[in-house]
């Protein structure tokens, strides 16, 4: 098989992988534990599967690819460049975000999912299920989508708009199990902030360090707000 055929295997092993995680991880545990695991800790379970995810494709890299797991070397920059990145990165998505939101329920009203209220119930004052499920979302999404899929979908068709396009894509499909058009089309808007933000200063970093930033706010939000009403 080709290098290219080897990148192509990887994107959408990885890409089913963590579909199965997003779609199915639940139900499993669930009926593997015979309905006694808590919803709390069966979150847990699914975000360290995210994990295992992550550590099976660098394998794969490595392994099968036999090629590192980044292509893009990462370009260091200045505490404050990483400062002044992250916030302004942060202020584009929120904001952009918002505005999509409010057009999504001007338009066709969209309420809260239950995926999301129930969620929110498990979210509920439990601050370290936060941090750990930020930490999560900012390193696995980020080493995956923009580290891991982007640049391979990008030397596969040799055309760095389709990396940027095709990894926002699949971001965003991969949140449409929250039940929500928001779900989606916001994710993949954050998706080519980020992915544009990766082509052209190649640091991964800085994109970990903002996803976490991003989740962690509207965590906490969603543990303050009450998204029943």
């Amino acid at each position: 098989m080709s290098l290219n055929g080897r990148y192509a295997l990887g994107i959408l092993l990885t890409f089913i992988l963590l579909g199965i995680v997003m779609l199915y991880v639940f139900p499993a545990i669930h009926f593997i534990s015979e309905g006694t695991a808590t919803p709390t800790a069966t979150f847990v379970y699914s975000r360290i599967i995210l994990w295992i995810v992550l550590l099976s494709v660098i394998l794969y890299s490595f392994l099968i690819e036999k090629q590192p797991f980044l292509l893009w070397q990462d370009i260091a920059y200045s505490f404050f460049f990483y400062l002044k990145k992250v916030f302004s990165l942060y202020l584009i998505c929120a904001v952009g975000g918002a505005f999509l939101n409010f057009l999504i329920r001007f338009f066709i009203h969209e309420s809260m999912s239950s995926r999301l209220v129930q969620l929110s119930e498990i979210f509920k004052n439990n601050y370290g299920l936060i941090i750990f499920t930020c930490l999560t979302a900012g390193v696995v999404e980020e080493l995956l989508m923009r580290g891991y899929i982007q640049p391979r979908v990008e030397k596969i068709y040799k055309n760095r708009y389709a990396g940027i396009v095709v990894s926002a894509v699949l971001f965003g499909i991969l949140h449409s199990a929250y039940g929500t058009i928001g779900q989606v089309v916001i994710p993949c808007f954050i998706g080519i902030v980020f992915a544009l933000f990766y082509k052209i200063y190649s640091n991964i970093k800085i994109l970990i360090l903002c996803h976490i930033m991003y989740d962690f706010v509207s965590l906490m939000m969603m543990n303050i707000l009450d998204l029943k009403h």
